[in-house]
């Protein structure tokens, strides 16, 4: 829906974009722009919250097994590495269910808070370790807990990078979160189920518009479900073929069980 400049600029004032140096200087995509200034406590702030996570995730990976984990830490150099360090992976999960999820829901926690990008192969790692079910359970809730970990970030210290990084995304999701606050959590849902909007995007963006976490909470929660069962799905349905395929191969090489030759 196209919006007048007077509803771009009004959509602005109202998100603490307009008239600022900043605001006219960024552009989406801009990078050339100046890097936003943070005060002292943000960058304290900020600062606190990327210890925590690291250490969280050191002793996450210090109480480990040490013989099967450095294992699967080895760098692969060719696809007969990845099928190994796969089948590697599967093994320790299967013998180490706890740690490793534990650890798999820091580091995917970690990653969509800092909006480091491959949460995706996150997604589809555990679509082929734990199956559709499980796997798809998994992501959901990781994938909620680290976008309400963004919100909470950026609440805290989020407003200069998102106005630097966004500012006419910010602009226009201000202007409709306005027009649509009577139905504010259909909206979401509808951004979360569709690409309207980038994720990372929603995440940092939805404190700053003023949106309640319970409605972000709850858009997120059930938005994800939809994407994150066509993930997990999709290489559960590819391990799983793979797995039929090599134990037909196998009884095959070990030939009919005597009770068939009787039949």
């Amino acid at each position: 829906m196209p919006f007048s400049a007077r509803d771009i600029e009004a959509a602005g004032a109202g998100a603490g974009l307009d008239g600022s140096p900043a605001s006219k200087k960024c552009k989406p995509g801009a990078f050339g722009a100046a890097l936003p200034a943070l005060t002292r406590s943000e960058a304290v702030a900020a600062a606190s919250v990327l210890a925590l996570f690291v250490v969280g995730i050191f002793c996450v990976f210090r109480a480990a097994p040490r013989r099967e984990f450095d294992q699967i830490l080895r760098l692969p150099r060719s696809l007969a590495d990845v099928r190994l360090l796969k089948d590697n992976l599967a093994v320790y999960a299967r013998d180490y269910q706890a740690n490793f999820i534990l650890g798999y829901c820091s580091i995917y926690i970690f990653m969509q808070t800092l909006m480091i990008p491959g949460t995706i192969f996150m997604s589809l790692l555990a679509g082929a370790l734990f199956g559709v079910v499980k796997g798809g359970i998994l992501v959901v809730f990781t994938a909620t807990a680290g976008a309400s970990s963004c919100y909470f970030v950026s609440k805290l210290i989020g407003r200069p990078l998102v106005s630097w990084l966004w500012p006419e995304k910010l602009r226009y999701f201000q202007s409709e979160i306005v027009k649509r606050k009577e139905k504010l959590l259909n909206y979401m849902l509808f951004l979360r189920i569709t690409p309207a909007l980038p994720n990372t995007f929603i995440n940092m963006a939805s404190p700053i518009v003023d949106i309640p976490f319970h409605i972000f909470f709850a858009a997120t929660l059930i938005g994800l479900i939809p994407a994150s069962y066509i993930t997990v799905n999709v290489m559960w349905g590819r391990t799983y073929s793979r797995r039929r395929r090599a134990r037909d191969v196998r009884r095959a090489a070990e030939g009919p069980a005597p009770g068939d030759l009787n039949n």
